[in-house]
């Protein structure tokens, strides 16, 4: 088999069993497909734009405690955002918490509600999955000596690990709990994109819902080094026609995870705080 065979095949099977699904949605019911599709295109909108704006800052949060009179909580959470000597930490927390209830919660509750399918069938399903472990440990190892290069550059030492540590701060409690859930948004965001977005508009569009998840997705990394985005866009590629082949997010999300996880500890090593 070739190099490319292996990355051909996979292609390959994503996309007939894609285009078999959509072709199968529109002779059953196609203004239902056109329906469903229409539904996921605007949930998936309102998610991102709530996500995106209500994990901003804590501000918004503390002021509304406090308009409905909940002053005691709103003035510690105040605090906790602002003069804290861990807002850092809090402030990423809370982040990380809209982040993954923008991803997950509107998007679970169409399903069940609204579209009326089983999640499992939106990518969240474990069985059946090991065999698939060897292509994203292969993507791992690709892209691994690309993040041990990036790492020697500036713009990527100053941006990670996004809870920077003092210079004489231990890694515990603060740095571990960061990590907790800096791995819960990485798995709803293979959720929302790989699940909801992908297997959401394959019964409309086929393998082509895969391009289209990779617009919003790619979105999300133009506050990152322009590299980082760059391969976004293939990443997201690559992702996006494994959840078909595989129909499950759970891969891709540790693939994520193992990929920022490298990226801070580069950046920690270069900083001269581990090995």
């Amino acid at each position: 088999m070739t190099v490319l065979g292996a990355p051909n095949r996979y292609l390959a099977e994503a996309r007939t069993a894609a285009e078999a699904e959509a072709a199968a949605a529109r002779a059953h019911d196609p203004r239902r497909a056109d329906r469903d599709v229409t539904i996921v295109l605007l949930v998936a909108a309102v998610s991102l734009t709530c996500s995106h704006f209500l994990s901003q800052n804590g501000s918004w949060i503390v002021t509304g405690l406090r308009g409905v009179g909940a002053r005691d909580l709103s003035h510690r959470l105040d605090v906790g955002f602002t003069t804290s000597p861990h807002a850092q930490f809090w402030l990423l927390v809370e982040w990380a918490v809209f982040q993954i209830a923008g991803y997950v919660v509107l998007p679970t509750i169409t399903i069940k509600l609204v579209l009326r399918a089983r999640l499992r069938d939106f990518g969240v399903r474990v069985r059946g999955i090991a065999p698939f472990f060897v292509p994203y440990f292969v993507l791992y190892l690709v892209a691994l000596p690309f993040l041990v290069a990036a790492s020697y550059t500036a713009e990527f030492q100053s941006r990670y690990p996004f809870y920077a540590l003092a210079p004489h701060e231990h890694f515990g409690p603060y740095l571990y709990l960061w990590w907790g859930f800096y791995a819960l948004q990485f798995m709803a965001l293979e959720f929302f994109f790989r699940g909801f977005l992908v297997h959401g508009l394959v019964p409309r569009f086929g393998w082509l819902a895969v391009p289209i998840m990779v617009v919003p997705y790619n979105m999300l990394h133009y506050g990152k080094p322009m590299p980082e985005a760059l391969a976004a866009i293939v990443g997201g590629l690559v992702l996006g026609t494994l959840a078909i082949r595989t129909r499950s997010i759970w891969w891709g999300a540790a693939l994520h995870i193992s990929i920022a996880a490298s990226m801070d500890l580069l950046s920690l090593w270069q900083h001269g705080r581990i090995f």
